[in-house]
């Protein structure tokens, strides 16, 4: 039996930094072995970790891929309470 997935909004960098440390860390990949999928160093890979606002679009789409994530855009619902923290 398949779960459905796992979605999350995102509002700040923070929030993305945890993300991809936390999704890194359940799927057992060192930040060494993502170095190797996202084409930085390990050293890098835990300074962007921390400092998710520093991330390229390439950086982040290679890894997402890497973690297996998705990545999805889309209008906000303005209809909801929305967290005012912009990046």
């Amino acid at each position: 039996m398949s779960s459905a997935p796992d979605y999350h909004t995102l509002s700040t960098a923070s929030h993305l930094g945890q993300l991809l440390k936390t999704t890194r860390k359940r799927h057992k990949i060192t930040q060494a072995e993502l170095a190797g999928y996202v084409g930085v160093s390990q050293n890098r890979i835990s300074h962007l970790e921390n400092h998710p606002e520093e991330l390229s679009i390439r950086q982040l789409l290679s890894w997402c891929s890497a973690l297996k994530l998705e990545l999805k855009l889309g209008e906000r619902d303005t209809s909801a309470a929305s967290n005012s923290a912009e990046w």
